[in-house]
């Protein structure tokens, strides 16, 4: 199940998610970052947060797709979501896009997974006295998820 925080700023620059017990019960919220969608997802005893929006262009006519993903399964001990759709693999720590390729020059090729490069804007999670925050994001440093998260910052409620 999921469900939907109502973001505030707090004094010090942090933007309130939710209620840390909250959040561990639903496994996963969707709050506005900065006027951004972001998913936040409770997984292994940590928190982690992510535009909601995804990298990928086809995605746009789904309303917040990430947020219905479940976490699949560890790759090379990392948590991430894949795509129901496309099967793209996203990690939920550092937001880099995964693929299992091949080296055709080995002798016996063997599928192997590999990085993308960083597609997803992670947000930095941060836990006080019982509540979950997220620093605003650090624009100065793009994402391919950034494009779609600032061109649908005002479309709208968050998607459930």
């Amino acid at each position: 199940s999921s469900g939907t925080g109502t973001a505030e700023m707090e004094p010090d620059g942090l933007i309130l998610l939710g209620k840390e017990d909250d959040i561990k019960k639903s496994q996963r919220i969707t709050a506005k970052v900065n006027g951004r969608e972001v998913v936040v997802f409770y997984h292994k005893g940590k928190f982690h947060a992510m535009d909601s929006r995804c990298y990928r262009k086809i995605f746009v006519h789904m309303i917040s797709m990430l947020q219905q993903l479940s976490i699949s399964y560890d790759i090379d001990g990392q948590a991430c979501i894949v795509c129901p759709w496309h099967k793209y693999v996203i990690t939920l720590e550092t937001g880099e896009g995964l693929y299992e390729g091949i080296n055709p020059l080995e002798p016996s090729p063997t599928p192997k997974w590999q990085s993308k490069g960083v597609k997803q804007r992670i947000h930095k999670v941060i836990i006080v006295n019982g509540n979950v925050y997220a620093s605003p994001p650090d624009l100065s440093v793009s994402f391919d998820s950034d494009y779609f998260a600032e061109k649908y910052k005002k479309g709208g409620d968050l998607a459930i």
